[in-house]
């Protein structure tokens, strides 16, 4: 029987079931498959690279702690995902989690609020990958190329991105694996060796609260960024539909990303400060990035395999990021919260290629807006319009969003179970562990939303604001217009 011509199509064709004649290539993908592209999002490398040296500023020299009270905190939310993954696995991820609790149009402003967050972070690392590369070149001094304009190598790098990306899941996501597993091999053995060399400087006071810088205000304004570290730990859940048993495999991978990243980012936060000698002053400067200092001072070899692994990283994040966060508006499409163009999939390839290319089309327009604002508002210079702060200004605007997206999915799960499933419901795990999973996305919430902080990212709580409540006035409209849309939305479940 060929794939287009089944007994689910057949009914699809007498009785209409929202989505049902775009389907994604169901069950390609396993366990290990959707765990490393997890991981490969969260780009241990680059988000570790570009943000411990921020973090060792605000919370000094016991920044490892605020890592591990970051992963504790993840693994809050990754309960929520996994409990909702347990009963209703759809590739509509938190949209159609929350949209199947509260109703269309918190579904739809849901939809919106999901794709503009995640494609403001996204839009940051599609600029560090042209930036990286950049950095590398002006770093061994190559020729001319190191005056080419990072933005012209974003473009080679994204069109090979797209181009995998839309060959299938399966070849893409693998690729973006073998990043991942290389930039956390080269990270280990730098980390290995840096402790090794800085032996005499290994002690256990990054593990003791009193060196928090400020003590709990620290932890808490550091917070945030440890949090970023972990973005993309939700990744699998957007590839419900393309992996084999996604009911046991995908809260199997949330949980084992978070905990293999937590580990991770604890060893390679001590091994920095160990190659430091505990001097937070140097670590903390701006104008370095730690690792890759660690790893020039241990051998220049290391340092070339260190810069591969940040190469490999970006690329990995832009791939498995893209690739799970394209597929959210991609449902979003189908089950008709979105335009319904955003909702089809190659008629052979059975990737979502137009959700691909739109969402990769809005990340640079969004770095065409950022360097034409730099422009407009008299801030041309190389150091405004770098990559690195696009990176830093457009990831902290998406963050804000994704948050609220966290913690509304956080609240949802126990009105989900108590209407949906009573006969399942766990007042633990899905009561107690989500009203804490509320609490730690309401620290880094106030701390990016708070006052006085400088342009623009003063500006970020009120734009972030206009983008919701313009998302609520478009799905008022819309679920007026199409009153079916509550019937929809989630819907299409991933293994049915």
């Amino acid at each position: 029987m060929s794939e287009g011509f089944t007994p689910e199509s057949l009914g699809a064709k007498l009785e209409f079931v929202p989505g049902e004649h775009e389907r994604l290539r169901r069950g390609v993908l396993g366990l290990l498959d959707i765990a490393a592209a997890t991981m490969a999002n969260i780009g241990p490398a680059m988000s570790f690279y570009f943000g411990f040296g921020f973090l060792a500023y605000t919370a000094g020299l016991a920044s490892p702690l605020t890592i591990i009270a970051a992963g504790i905190a993840i693994l809050f939310l990754g309960n929520t995902l996994s409990e909702f993954t347990k009963v209703m696995p759809s590739t509509g991820g938190f949209i159609s989690f929350i949209g199947k609790t509260f109703g269309a149009r918190t579904g739809v402003t849901t939809a919106i609020l999901t794709g503009a967050g995640y494609i403001a972070a996204m839009a940051s690392v599609i600029a560090i990958v042209g930036g990286f590369f950049q950095i590398i070149l002006q770093n061994y001094n190559v020729g001319g190329l190191k005056s080419v304009p990072w933005i012209i190598w974003v473009m080679i790098f994204l069109a090979f991105a797209a181009f995998m990306m839309v060959r299938g899941i399966s070849i893409s996501t693998k690729l973006a694996g073998f990043f991942f597993a290389f930039e956390m091999i080269i990270m280990i053995i730098v980390s290995i060796v840096s402790l090794v060399k800085f032996h005499a400087h290994i002690n256990f006071t990054p593990f003791e609260p009193k060196n928090i810088t400020g003590g709990f205000k620290g932890l808490a304004e550091g917070f945030p960024l440890a949090i970023y570290l972990f973005i993309g730990w939700e990744n699998s859940a957007a590839l419900a539909e393309e992996t084999d048993n996604p009911r046991k495999n995908v809260p199997k991978a949330v949980f084992t990303s978070i905990v293999i990243m937590l580990v991770a980012y604890t060893f390679f936060a001590f091994s920095t400060v160990v190659g430091f000698s505990d001097n937070v002053t140097k670590l903390s400067n701006p104008s370095i990035i730690p690792f890759l200092t660690v790893a020039r001072e241990v051998a220049a070899v290391l340092l070339f395999f260190a810069f591969l692994a940040g190469m490999t990283s970006t690329l990995g994040a832009l791939i498995a990021g893209t690739n799970s966060q394209a597929r959210l508006l991609f449902n979003a499409g189908r089950e008709g919260l979105l335009p319904k163009f955003i909702g089809k999939v190659h008629s052979t390839r059975r990737t979502p290629v137009n959700a691909l290319f739109t969402f990769l089309g809005l990340g640079l327009l969004i770095i065409g807006v950022w360097g034409l604002g730099h422009i407009i508002g008299g801030h041309p210079e190389s150091s405004q319009m770098s990559a690195l702060t696009m990176f830093v200004e457009s990831s902290t605007f998406g963050t804000i969003l994704v948050l609220i997206v966290y913690g509304l999915s956080n609240l949802a799960l126990p009105f989900y179970y108590k209407k949906h499933h009573p006969d399942k419901f766990n007042a633990f795990r899905h009561g107690v562990l989500p009203g804490l999973g509320i609490i730690v996305i309401l620290v880094p919430l106030y701390y990016l939303a708070k006052p006085g902080q400088p342009t623009p990212f003063n500006w970020y709580p009120y734009i972030a604001l206009g983008v919701l409540v313009l998302a609520f006035i478009y799905a008022s409209v819309l679920v007026k217009r199409d009153p079916g849309i509550g019937e929809r939305v989630g819907s299409i479940v991933a293994d049915e």
